[in-house]
This record gives structure tokens, sequence and C-alpha cells, in this order.
């Protein structure tokens, strides 16, 4: 196999296939009928010297006589390479009679549970909320009535959080096991569309994903496991500092192997099992607010004048402040919308979300800063369910504003109030976003409201967003503008907590695997279903028999 970097084409090339096999053999000085297999690796927008936007491509080749095609091609300075392939390997193992457990069904424990009933293990599947469709009229209810339910929700319910996301599918996590590109092809194996294989910055939107987990499901079912809806672990059965099973709906349900894929917001799961002895610790993890741009801004912004041929741009921003302080956005949703991803009765938080086509009027951004431990623990937040506390806090702020909706304000009122009469110094030079965007307006999944979002978060973090927002602007222009809205509260950008575990996988109390983004190992759906995949060949290492 051939690797084939940097083939350029433009961002309309019609017959895409066929030109990058023209430039393939081009590069390797053949002819195009000499190359048998062509396959996308990666695909990228390179916007980088507007107006001049190319599609840029690694490619994948096979050719007769690859040797001499090799030499007679000289490798072009790294363009092109010899590829040695490894496909990912789960571990060969006998399983055990007794079913593992996994409570949650998130991505980690979706895609722990399909590793496992592969391999024969036959898992049980628990679900505190309900199956994605009634999620969907759960969700869709809150929306318009305002009436939540504390099981069925943006955060809980099949599928987990991502359900209700952009549904990116990209990861910093290091790879070298193979286990991402493994991830993604189960979701294609499930109904997602087969470019996530190879796009830069790949994602399903929640239409998409509904579908998904529903076929990872039922995928599952039929390898010999089971999920059960609206079945929440409410304690553990311990013996001798070993797991023996589960408590579900306070019955009990016998197991030695239990998985915890509980997710970021199973507060009361945490304290279940802070009180139960399980070890953990509180981390840092970031807040902020949710901002909004018209979606024609930020491609302008981002491709120039080319935008309406390229799908909706997203961006990745960073700021420094004079406190050291990092500001940066977070899951960036082009022509998406803010939701209220509220879990508790008397508390707001929001996230964001696209769909497929990403094709909303505007564009959102959290915008957020991290707190550790000693951050929060000024304002009495003590343990190592701390953060939680905090999380709660700022909430229970966002809910009393808002009234029960969530709190919108504009960027020139909240920095006005956070830093004074210096604004006017700050201001765009160009028109505000209502003068070149009259029907601007915010675009949010659930009622809403103009309210004081600067008192939500305590004034550190103020001060950081509002330095952070206008250093961005400096190199974004029109994105500080006064008219841009910000929403809040983005509370819950990962886990407050740290489970622990040891390099078998497992807690100190044996049999108990912490998993995914709520353990505190994961921060999105790709690295949670690597960690659902990691753990799973754990639970096969530890329990299983090997074959030899």
């Amino acid at each position: 196999m051939i690797r084939i970097n940097q083939i350029k084409l433009p961002p309309d090339c019609q017959n895409e296939e066929e030109t990058l096999c023209k430039k393939a053999a081009k590069l390797l000085r053949v002819d195009s009928s000499s190359i048998l297999s062509l396959s996308i690796v990666r695909k990228s927008i390179d916007a980088r010297k507007k107006p001049d936007i190319f599609m840029v491509y690694t490619v994948d080749v096979q050719v007769a006589k690859e040797e001499e095609v090799l030499k007679k091609c000289g490798q072009k300075n790294g363009q092109v390479s010899r590829l040695e392939k490894k496909a990912y390997r789960f571990p060969a193992t006998l399983p055990p009679a007794v079913r593992p457990i996994i409570v949650g069904t998130g991505p980690a424990g979706l895609f722990c549970g399909y590793m496992l009933a592969k391999a024969g293990y036959r898992p049980i599947l628990l679900e505190r909320g309900r199956e994605v469709h009634r999620r969907l009229s759960d969700v869709e209810r809150f929306w318009q009535e305002g009436i939540l339910d504390p099981s069925s929700n943006v955060q809980f319910g099949e599928g987990g959080a991502g359900t209700f996301s952009d549904g990116k599918l990209t990861t910093t996590v290091k790879d070298p096991k193979g286990r991402m590109q493994e991830a993604l092809r189960i979701f294609v194996e499930a109904g997602a569309p087969k470019e996530i294989l190879y796009e830069a910055k790949p994602h399903l939107g929640t239409d998409i994903l509904t579908d998904v987990v529903v076929n990872l499901r039922h995928k599952i079912e039929e390898m010999g496991g089971e999920v059960r809806f609206a079945s929440q672990m409410t304690g553990l059965l311990l013996e001798n500092g070993r797991i023996t099973g589960v408590e579900v709906n306070g019955m009990p349900l016998m197991g030695d192997a239990v998985i915890l894929a509980i997710g970021h917001s199973a507060r009361d799961t945490f304290r279940m099992l802070s009180d139960a002895g399980v070890p953990m610790e509180a981390k840092a993890f970031a807040v902020g607010l949710r901002m909004e741009h018209p979606r024609e801004m930020i491609d302008r912004l981002q491709y120039g004048s080319t935008a309406f041929s390229l799908p909706a741009a997203s961006y990745s921003v960073t700021a420094k402040t004079a406190s050291g302080r990092g500001v940066y956005s977070f899951c960036m949703c082009p022509g998406g919308y803010v939701v209220n991803a509220s879990s508790e009765s008397g508390r707001t938080a929001v996230n964001g979300m696209s769909y497929s086509g990403r094709n909303g009027e505007n564009s959102n951004s959290a915008i957020i800063v991290t707190v550790s431990p000693a951050d929060y623990e000024k304002y009495g937040k003590q343990g190592p369910l701390a953060g939680i506390a905090f999380q709660r806090h700022l909430e229970e702020r966002a809910f009393q504003i808002g009234k029960g909706a969530v709190p919108v304000e504009r960027y020139g009122d909240f920095r006005s109030f956070v830093v004074g009469s210096g604004l006017d110094a700050q201001k765009e030079p160009e028109s505000r976003l209502a003068q070149r965007y009259p029907d601007f307006a915010p675009a949010i999944k659930g009622k809403w409201q103009f309210a004081p979002v600067h008192e939500i978060l305590p004034d550190f973090l103020n001060q950081s967003l509002a330095e952070g927002i206008d250093l961005i602007g400096q190199r974004m222009d029109g994105f500080r503008d006064g008219d841009a809205f910000l929403s809040g509260v983005e509370s819950r950008t990962s886990s407050p907590v740290r489970i622990l575990r040891d390099e078998t996988g497992q807690s100190e109390i044996r049999g108990l695997f912490p998993c995914g983004e709520g353990a505190g190992y994961a921060g999105g759906i790709t690295s949670a279903a690597m960690d659902g995949i990691l753990i799973a060949e754990k639970v096969a290492s530890v329990y299983g028999s090997m074959i030899q």
C-alpha cells in the first residue's frame, strides 16, 4: 500500500475520485490504469490563503509492482510513502458464564457493550432514561412546554448527552491501537455516512445520531446482549471489597463485572458511589457561556467570498488573559442551536446542537474558562463532589435570572457590566450585527428571555471571558460585536469528577470498571467510545479465558 499526502483539488470538483486517481498516477509516474484501488484517508479544507481555497486529501493506493513504482517516483520528499496497515484486534478470549453489567448507554456504554457482545460476553446494559425516540418526545415537550422529565432529557436516555449535540467525531487522544478507526468503522456499520472515515472534522448531527444509536442497540441485542431502559442503578452489592452485583430500581441484579459508563451528569449516582466508598476525586473542568453569531458572518470570516460553495464553517479559538487564564471555544456548532440541556428542576444548563445539514441561521460555540478544585473551594465547595456543587450553584443562578427560561444577553451589555465604560474603545469599527443582519436573533431550543447573564458567573470568570472574547475579536473581525448573543450557563463541558482506576481498568473495588466521560477518562463522543472499547478489552483480559 502507498500513501500520498497533500493532493489539492478545488472545492467544486465534480469528479472527486476520478480526479484524485489522475493526480495520484501523475505523482507516482504511472498510468491511471495502473492504480488498482484508491481510498480517501483524510479530507480537509485549506482556507489559509483566501480567496484561494482548496480541498486537501490524503489517499492510500494499491498498484502493481509497488517496489518499482516507489523507486521510480523517488517518494516525492515525503509526499509519497510506503504504508503498513495494522487492523484493530480485540483480545481473543472465551467469555465467562456470568454476564457483565454496563451502566449507561452513552458512547462509552454502547461501544463497550458492542465489543463485549461481539466477543460473546452477552452484556446487560442498564439505562436510567428512555429509548431514543421516546426520549426525543420528552425533550421536545421540555423545550416547548418547560416540563422536565429528570430521567429522560438532553442528558439522560439512550445515546447519552452526545445525542443532542453537533455529533463531532474528533479527538486529540493518541491512538496507537487503532481504537478510533474501529469506533468510526462501527459508526458506519450502524448507519453513519462513510465520509466520517476520512473527513478531517467528521460530525453526524442529532438527526443521524438518533438512528445510529438505535442501530447499535439492535446489533448488541442480535449478538446476545440486552438493553434495559428505565433501569437506574440505585446501589452497589459488595462482598469483601468486590462487586457482586448492583441494585436496579432497588432490586438486586447479580454480576461480578460492572462497567460504570454513567455520563457526566449522573450527580445522584456520583453521590451514591461516594457514599459506598468508591475512590474518586474532584478534577478540573471548564465553565462559561454560549456565544452566537450569524452563520453567514462566520462562513465569510473563515472562507471569504467562496463561502457559498462550502459547508458551514467551524472555528477553534483560544486566548490567554493577563492573569494567565486560558479562554477557549468548545463544542462549536456551525449552523446550529443553543439548547436548554437541563436535567434537574430549578437549574438551567445550556449546550450546543446541530443537525447533519448544519443549515441553521446561527453558529454558536461555548466560550469557556478552566476552573480547578482550588477555584471552587473558595466558594465553600469541598471534597470529591465539590465540582458538582459548584455547577449546581451556577445553574441555580441561571435558572433564577432567566425565570426558568434560558437567559440571554447581548455581548455589549455583558461587557459594559463586567469592565465598565471601556466598551466604546473596544467596539468594532464596522456596523453592528443588527444592522448588517437585521433578522439576527437567538436560535435556541427551549424558551429564552433577555436577562442579566453577567450575574451568573463569579467576577473572575466574567473578567476572563470578556478579555478573552476581545482578544479573539482582534483576530476575527466582528466576533466581539456588541450584538452577539451570550446565553448560559455552559457548565457540563466535562465531568467534574474522576473515579479512580488502575492499569487493569478497575477501581479499588474489584470488578468495578469506571469508564468514559462521566468517570473522567474522556471528553466527547469519540474519546468516550474509544474508552468504552478499552474497558471492554480490560474486562476481557480480567474475566475471559485466553485462547491459545
